[in-house]
Parts: structure tokens; sequence; C-alpha cells
């Protein structure tokens, strides 16, 4: 069974796409775009009316972007401004939206973009690779979202929403596929009425894929890559009247595998590409390399409707069980080629994480021109986590392990007023108090530098002001000015470095944008444009030389860009889509300087100590362009319809790390999906033929630079095929 996973992502998925088809159908006539809802301001609302540039993955989408099996990473690039990468693999997911984001891999580290799972905030970044399965949908909120959402949302939210139980009947989906390198993926969920109060849905998810990359210093042909993952959810609705509504929601996790290669001196010197002969099926490595995570959670969501108000509670629990990932960092061995400078083999591991949060929200529901919603927000985390050192024989040399306690509190309120029919302005106040206690819990076989322990606290008020206002009944405009707010994050200390503390960031944000309705309905279009200002951004130093990670603050970093987005019908069954961004983001602080990399081409300035100065350099991961193009064409039948769907990203060239250098400056990347496949009995059964990354584009998408030329790649071309089904 647990062969069963990788590509049941895909299937599910797709089968959630049918039902979104189909109701689309339900709520369109055949040609025009259905209604998109967002909860992009806490209150189901058409993305039309929504101030805020705000993008909907639908079924449709995700079930293409998933048919290989993928884990979250898949998003990166494939919505305007979005880009989400990872050192670590599946298990530690970085998020970036207009180019702001963190690249710190650090098991305390704080990211400026939230992931919010079932109105629950998912803080540890390890807790933000939970698959994507059974969802209903998911929204990519762009811009500082510091009042609503308020937990370290200054460059944006990425929310999914599962598929909730209902008490209409039975019904569900399974979704079954098999790909290359004997990935396997098993989706599946069912609803199930228990009473005329209760219902039930159980959802589970499995993957696998075969370990495919030998390594050539032990001699094991086909011993790395692969891996299993499990997932499953239970919710349990109780909705006795119309006034009180419950929904309980138990869920977890387990993965184990390979974790991510380094590869030892791939790039080219002076290019950012492999050097000549590079397989990227073959590794020699002399280090272990293997991962397993297990999370768990739970969280109660409670509603009580009482007529011109509605009260909301929602308590949620999250815990990583277990982590631990080893890996052979440096890539390579101590003595075949390709020789490394010296062996750094290391393990992130988590005996424990405990994440609780309570919110209490009441919203108006005035039949007047004014509405407001108000409420109180509680976080608090306790995290132990560290990293063992081991040499070349395999041996534990040196282990640290330190203690995060973090808890935060926000009162928070937004206020809705119409002017007139066309004219509406919204304003929000949150204040946000958040402290941190760091311990240094454990030392063996290493010498810390300074003290053992540190505390930081920090409040801060945040505010958003934004109107919207409707030309006509198809077009609407709008402006938002908007600030938000990371509290101040710590990092564990080193023998070379003490810890280090990065102050609180602070965004302010303009942004002004259109969205309409187009030829009856039968396209759909946005366009935004924003300017924002980031004072003291947390910037995470890497390597240089040695294995160290610090924190600093940069001055001011400024970003500008522009997104837009277009979907719609040619015919009645050919339907596409394109979306595209630009993103500039640039590092203002002319005193901030970094340790340059051993073997790199350094683009920057080096100052007289010999540190390359990063003054005007965009911010890492930060790609000019991303581009997307999907399209799908229905053939229909007596009896069914064949169908096929492409899909089509591009990003630009990134930054690695803080510097610029010639080989650590990751190339340009378009990656592209087809399917082709029948459905049949009204969409209840589909069976398809599927392609991932079809012209098999081999990109470096990350370096470490304190050792030698060391990269890992994206994934591999993949086919498949799979069979999905409704009832």
């Amino acid at each position: 069974m647990m062969k069963l996973s990788k590509m049941h992502v895909l299937v599910s998925l797709a089968t959630v796409q049918m039902a979104a088809m189909a109701q689309e159908a339900s709520q369109a006539p055949a040609g025009q775009m259905e209604v998109v809802t967002v909860t992009a301001q806490r209150r189901a609302e058409n993305i039309r009316d929504v101030p805020v540039s705000v993008s909907s993955i639908k079924a449709e989408k995700l079930d293409i972007l998933l048919s290989g099996g993928q884990d979250i990473r898949v998003l990166a690039g494939k919505t305007p401004s979005l880009n989400v990468e990872s050192s670590t693999g599946r298990v530690f997911p970085r998020f970036y939206i207009r180019g702001y984001g963190n690249a710190d891999f650090a098991v305390f580290a704080s990211q400026p973009v939230s992931l919010i799972y079932d109105d629950v905030v998912q803080e540890n970044p390890i807790l933000k690779g939970y698959p994507m399965f059974d969802l209903a949908n998911v929204e990519v909120l762009r811009g500082p979202q510091g009042t609503l959402f308020g937990r370290n949302t200054p460059a944006g939210v990425v929310k999914f929403e599962s598929a909730k139980p209902n008490l209409r009947g039975v019904e569900g989906f399974y979704n079954v596929s098999y790909a290359s390198n004997a990935t396997v993926n098993l989706e599946a969920a069912a609803n199930v009425p228990l009473s005329k109060e209760w219902a039930l849905r159980v959802s589970t998810l499995r993957q696998h894929r075969d370990d495919f990359v030998t390594n050539t210093y032990t001699g094991q042909p086909d011993s790395l890559e692969g891996y299993n993952e499990h997932a499953e959810r239970v919710q349990v609705l109780y909705q006795p009247n119309g006034v009180f509504n419950a929904l309980f929601n138990v869920h977890q996790r387990e993965t184990t595998g390979s974790s991510r290669l380094f590869r030892a001196n791939i790039i080219k010197k002076g290019s950012n590409t492999f050097v000549d002969g590079f397989d990227p099926e073959r590794i020699a490595i002399n280090g272990r390399e293997d991962q397993e995570l297990k999370t768990q959670g739970a969280n109660v969501r409670m509603s009580w409707d009482l007529g011109a108000h509605k009260l909301y509670s929602i308590t949620g629990y999250e815990t990583v069980a277990r982590y631990n990932s080893r890996g052979d960092i440096d890539g390579g061995n101590p003595g075949d080629a390709p020789a490394v400078p010296f062996q750094v083999a290391t393990a992130a591991f988590v005996p424990d994480i405990k994440q609780y949060s309570q919110e209490f929200r009441v919203e108006s529901k005035y039949t007047g021109p004014m509405n407001w919603q108000a409420g109180v927000y509680y976080f608090d985390e306790k995290a132990v986590a560290g990293q063992d050192n081991f040499n070349v024989a395999g041996t534990q040399t040196s282990r640290v392990k330190s203690q995060q306690k973090n808890e935060a509190w926000a009162l928070f309120g937004s206020v809705n007023y119409a002017v007139n029919d066309a004219f509406t302005v919204r304003g929000g106040l949150r204040y946000t108090e958040d402290k941190k206690d760091f311990d240094t819990l454990e030392t063996t076989g290493t010498t810390l530098v300074g003290p053992k322990s540190f505390s930081e606290s920090k409040d801060k008020v945040n505010w958003d002001l934004s109107g919207t206002y409707k030309l006509n009944n198809d077009v609407s405009v709008y402006a938002r000015y908007a600030t938000g707010f990371r509290a101040p994050s710590i990092a564990a200390a080193s023998t070379a470095v003490p810890i280090t503390v990065a102050d609180a960031e602070t965004i302010t944000s303009i942004e002004a944008g259109v969205k309409a309705d187009l030829w009856n309905r039968r396209a759909r279009a946005s366009l935004s444009v924003y300017d924002y200002d980031v004072k003291n951004q947390q910037l995470t130093v890497v390597g240089g030389n040695s294995n160290v990670t610090k924190l600093i603050n940069a001055a001011k970093t400024k970003g500008r860009g522009i997104e837009g987005e277009i979907e719609g019908f040619i015919t009645n069954d050919f339907k596409m889509s394109a979306s595209a961004s630009y993103n500039f983001t640039e590092i203002r602080d002319p005193s901030l300087s970094v340790n340059k990399c051993a073997q790199c081409t350094i683009l920057d300035p080096v100052n007289s100590s010999g540190r390359v100065v990063i003054d005007g350099n965009a911010l890492p991961q930060a790609p000019k362009w991303i581009i997307n193009l999907n399209a799908r064409y229905n053939y229909p039948l007596a009896e069914g319809n064949l169908f096929v769907v492409t899909d089509w990203s591009y990003r630009s060239k990134v930054n690695f790390f803080l510097y610029e250098a010639v080989e650590f400056t990751g190339a340009p990347l378009t990656e592209g999906g087809l399917r082709v496949g029948y459905n049949w009995d009204g969409g209840k059964y589909e069976v398809a033929a599927f392609a991932r990354n079809i012209t098999d584009q081999r990109r470096i998408t990350g370096a470490i630079d304190f050792n030698n030329l060391t990269g890992f790649i994206n994934e591999p071309r993949q086919f498949g095929v799979q069979f999905k089904g409704s009832f």
C-alpha cells in the first residue's frame, strides 16, 4: 500500500477537478466562467470584489500540476509572483511572494509568507510541507496581510481549504496512478452522513517512488532519491440547526526516504551550467542520505449564527512528533572524484515541536452599508531541535540541541463601508505582541561562542486601508495601502558565531488593480501593480568558506512589480488561461557585507576586508519573471469526452545567495506538462496518460557555497497513467 502514493495526489486532485467542473457547469451556462468565491478577507466574496491581489487555484489546475505526484513545491511559478523551493526536499518548503521570502534552513526559522491550512497557521517550516489532497481550494494572497491574518504575513498568505463533510449523502472519489521510477499514487476520500446532524469525511493519500540514483562510490545501484509518504485526515461535522456548526479535524503525515542530494562540483567553473558529462542518475558520496518525518494535528472550528452577528472559534494544535534529516552536505567523498576540500556530514533532528493556537472572531451581518469583524488571537509554540555532525566514518562528532518558546497574541478589527452602490472602503487594525525565549539545551563535542540563551520581544500595530470602485457590473478597480510585521528571529550559536538575532521587520505596501469579467463572462482578467518598502528585513547568511549560519538585518529592501491573469473560453470546448508577473527586488544597505564563497566567480564589489558588498542585489530566489500558459480542449462523444490538457511555466534566473556569483545564479527554468484522456458517465470516471517536465529540462535549483561548487537539481521528466472515479 505504501507504493500507492505519489500519483495518488494527482489522481485525487483530478477527481476533485471533475467535481469542480461539474460545479462550474451547474453555476454557469456552457462557455461562461463560473463565479469564483474567495475568503481573502475572512468572508466569502466574489474574487472581483476583493481589494487584494489574489489567485484561486482550482481543482482542475491542481490536478494538472499534481499529475506526477509532486509535493507542495510544485506550486512554484504556477501562479503570479509565487516561488517555492527547498534545500531539504519534501519536508521543509520555503515560500516567496513578490520576491519576498526567507532562505533560512534552520528549524527555528520564520518566514514572511504564512501558510494556513484549514484556518490554522502552520508556523514552523516543517509543518508547511503537509501534502495537498482532497482540497476544496487554494488561495494565494499577495502583499501584506497583517490585519486579518497577522501571523508573520508581510509577504502574503498561501491558504488551503480541505473539502468538508456534508449532510447531502454518501459520496467520494478514488484516484490511482503509476509513473516513471515506479511512482505510485493513491488518493481517496469518502463522505458519509451519520445522521441528520452528523457527517463524516475520511481522506487519505499514499505516495511512493523507487530509488533511481546510483551511488558509484559505494557501488549501490538505484539506492537514492526514493520516498514513501502517507497522510490521513478525518473530519466530523456537527450541524444540529441553522445556528450552530462544529467541524472537527484530525490529521497526520508520515514520510521516509532519501534526503535532498547535494552533488559536489556539478557546476562548471565560470558558468551556471552542469559540468561536462554530468549524469543526474549517478552520484559519488560516502555519507548517509536519509530522512523521516511524522506530524500530527487537530483543530476544531465552531460558529454560531445569531442573526445580525456570527461568532467563530478556531482552535488548532499541531505537533512534529519526529524529524530527522541526514545528508552528505559536501556532496562528494574523501578519495575518488569528484574531490571535495573537506568532509561535511550533518543531521538536523527534532524530538518535539508543539504548536497551539486559538482565535475568537465575531463578524456583523447587517443589511446596511457598514459591516465589521473583530477578534483576538493567541499562539504558543515550543520547539526543541538540533544538529549533529559526523566524521568520514559516519561517527557522530558533535551535537548542539536548542529550545525556542514563542508566545504571541493579537487583537484585530476590520470595517467595510459601502459609500454607495459602486464604492466601498475597507480599513483594519491589528495589535500584535510577540515574545521568544531561546535556550541551548545540550552541547557535545563542541564549544559554542557567546551566551547560551537569549530572549526577545516586540509589539506592533499594523493597518490597512483599501477602496473598491465598480465601473460597471463587470469591471472593478481597487487600491490598497497596507503594512505588515514579522517578529524577531533567533539563530542557534556555533563554534564561530554566537546566537544571532534579527530584529523585527516591517513592510509598507501600495497596490492598485483592476478585475473584470469579459465578453459576457466568457473570460475573466485581473491586473495589479505594487510597490513596497521593507525596513530591517531579516536575512540569513550561510556558508562562505565555512559551515556557518547567522542572521542579519538589511536597512531597507525595495520591491515593485506587475501581475496579470486572464482565463476564458475560446470556444465552448476550448479553454485557455495565461498569467505573468514581473517582480523587481533590491537590497539597499551600503554597510552590509557577507563572506564570499570558496570557489565561485563573484560579480559584486569586495571591500577591504575581503567581504562581498550586497547593496543593490536582488533578494535570493526572487525571479523577475514568472509566466504561465494553460489550455484544455474537450472533444464531446456520445458517451463521454476526449480531452487534451497542457500547462507550461517559466521563471527567469534567480540568485541562490545574498551575493551575486556566476556559478550560483540559477538559470531560467521552463517546464511543461501534457495530459490526454477520456471521461464518461457524466464525468464519474476518467482514464488518462500524462507527462511532466516533458522536455526533460534539467536545472541547478540551489547550492551549497561554503565548500565547493555543490548544487541540487530539479525533478526529472516523468510519464504516467491514471484512473479515477467518483461515487
